[in-house]
């Protein structure tokens, strides 16, 4: 009888051993998803859960893929919207000077001292054209490494760069152009004819110093320098409209990552107050498990059977 009763004995310790690891488990469990605010631990918490979870933070790490490339993509055409600003203001400075150049009241050498600061505009103009972007990347030369334009011995340029400035995906399968290229805006129709406003401007100063441009020569360049005008603001245009897409888009963006946030809390989150109540009543069972543990233990005939 006696191996009985120390059987007996020693499964009844086992037992509320066993009893006992569990609901220290249990709470600290509890405590652990109140400090991190995740209640799975590990994916055999729940499965299902644990996959959307996962799905969620791909989401996430795809987002900031976008969300780097967007920023990039803005701060490039914030630029070029103020880099055509500058083309604008100069162009403006062209009519400025080209009207004055056309008054029949003006001498040949007045008119050539106009022709010298139309030649440093020219100069100007070629340096915007050239701009780069944060990365070093020609702003008005397309998907070109190279300067946009280049330069020869009698101060004519040429385009480098390609065809189109390419396009940058804003994630969810929207994209924008990442910007304009040089002949975009700089070349443009005046009438019937076809005109490179670096050229022309080249052009104008070059007859205006040597005497051959006089006032109808100034007069005529005046509709072609309205014409380039317009064809900036309109490249302006086209550029602010891209601005406010993308806007669009990373508002949209920050609404998705709000909801997917809030999923992922409802999935994988705490609730606070539940945990705290079932921490609570976790440890007034533990304190009762003990004390009735320790009361069975000291018993006068539990301790004689043991």
């Amino acid at each position: 009888m006696s191996t009985i009763y120390g059987t007996s004995t020693s499964a009844f310790y086992d037992r509320s051993l066993m009893d006992l690891t569990a609901l220290r488990k249990q709470a600290e469990d509890l405590q652990s998803d109140m400090s991190s605010g995740q209640r799975l631990q590990r994916s055999s918490d729940d499965p299902v859960a644990a996959s959307r979870l996962r799905s969620l933070a791909r989401a996430d790490a795809m987002d900031q893929i976008d969300v780097a490339a967007t920023n990039k993509v803005s701060s490039d055409l914030t630029l070029t919207d103020d880099t055509l600003s500058g083309f604008a203001n100069y162009v403006t400075r062209l009519q400025e000077l080209t009207t004055q150049a056309a008054s029949s009241t003006l001498s040949t050498s007045q008119r050539a001292g106009i022709g010298a600061e139309i030649a440093q505009i020219h100069g100007n103009l070629v340096a915007l054209a050239n701009t780069r972007d944060g990365s070093g990347r020609a702003l008005f030369g397309g998907e070109s490494v190279g300067a946009a334009y280049s330069v020869d011995a009698a101060g004519n340029t040429n385009y480098e760069g390609t065809a189109t400035a390419g396009t940058v995906s804003l994630g969810d399968g929207q994209s924008v152009s990442r910007g304009i290229t040089g002949p975009e805006f700089l070349k443009f129709k005046s009438g019937n004819t076809d005109i490179d406003l670096l050229a022309f401007t080249k052009g104008l100063a070059d007859a205006l110093q040597s005497g051959t441009g006089g006032a109808s020569t100034a007069n005529a360049a005046l509709t072609a320098l309205s014409d380039g005008l317009e064809s900036i603001t309109t490249a302006q245009t086209v550029i602010g409209s891209r601005i406010n897409w993308i806007d669009l888009n990373s508002e949209r963006r920050v609404t998705l990552s709000e909801m997917r946030t809030d999923e992922q809390s409802q999935v994988g989150g705490t609730d606070l107050t539940a945990s705290i109540a079932r921490l609570q009543n976790t440890m007034l069972v533990l304190e009762a498990s003990q004390a009735s543990f320790s009361k069975l233990a000291n018993l006068t005939l539990f301790s004689q059977l043991h």
